[in-house]
């Protein structure tokens, strides 16, 4: 699925030439292994927001609260539409659900009168942590199993691969652009 004769057999979108048969081969199956680590996390996300019936923002919302918590910073509805890339209209309309679904509290700001701040309730922590919490964090131990030496590897290799795939002015991508039928 993810070979790149496959993909792209007249070499269309990657120069092949020069790299080794077998280096082709190896890099497949990188390919093939991100490919299975995207899978496994789609499942994972979309069964922790079947498990907690809340939406990806949702979920991203209560993980800055939780992190928030954690960093004992306060925070706030202009932090959380920050985090998200929402506007303010649309963290309204989360807070709300959030709130009336029993997932969040608003409570005046502990030092600036004209904001509120924004917690998560104890269940829902209780229920995210030991769900999709717990399921994320066993990320740590394939991490850890790695050596020093080869997790600069993957940080180089990830980091690298994040740069090349994010997208930067490319005009068929910016909001509102059509595809053509």
């Amino acid at each position: 699925m993810y070979d790149v004769e496959s993909a792209d057999p007249r070499s269309t979108l990657i120069d092949r030439s020069g790299v080794a048969p077998e280096d082709l081969r190896q890099i497949a199956l990188v390919m093939g292994a991100l490919g299975e680590l995207r899978d496994a996390e789609q499942k994972l996300s979309l069964a922790s927001r079947r498990y907690m019936r809340l939406n990806d923002t949702d979920m991203r919302a209560l993980h800055y609260l939780i992190v928030c918590a954690n960093r004992g910073a306060t925070a706030t509805p202009g932090g959380i539409a920050t985090h998200l890339g929402i506007s303010t209209a649309s963290t309204t309309k989360l807070l709300d659900r959030l709130e009336k679904g029993g997932h969040i509290r608003r409570a005046p700001h502990p030092t600036d009168r004209r904001a509120l701040a924004i917690t998560i309730t104890p269940e829902t922590r209780q229920a995210a942590m030991e769900t999709v919490g717990r399921q994320q964090a066993k990320r740590f131990y394939s991490a850890a199993r790695l050596t020093a030496d080869e997790r600069d590897v993957v940080i180089r290799f990830l980091s690298d691969m994040a740069k090349e795939i994010t997208l930067r002015d490319e005009p068929w991508a910016q909001p509102g652009v059509a595809t053509s039928e």
